[in-house]
């Protein structure tokens, strides 16, 4: 059971390369990326929704149209 710990050594040089806000810049675009995502699912979910009422309540309308005409037989 080894576990071993990786340590990465970063050298002032290459610290002062860095850009500090890197890190925050890529938190940002995946936050923007999970937002237009769970946009996109909502706006399907809701016309899927709305789609379904719809069929439903016409579903309903016939169904009480037919019972109400007399059948001819």
């Amino acid at each position: 059971m080894s576990e071993k710990k990786v340590v990465r050594v970063v050298k002032r040089a290459e610290r002062s390369s860095r850009k500090p806000g890197s890190a925050r810049v890529a938190r940002e675009a995946a936050r923007k990326t999970a937002t237009n995502v769970v946009t996109n699912v909502a706006s399907w979910v809701t016309e899927f929704q709305e789609r379904q009422r719809a069929e439903t309540a016409k579903a309903i309308d016939n169904l009480i149209r037919s019972r109400q005409q007399p059948n001819e037989a």
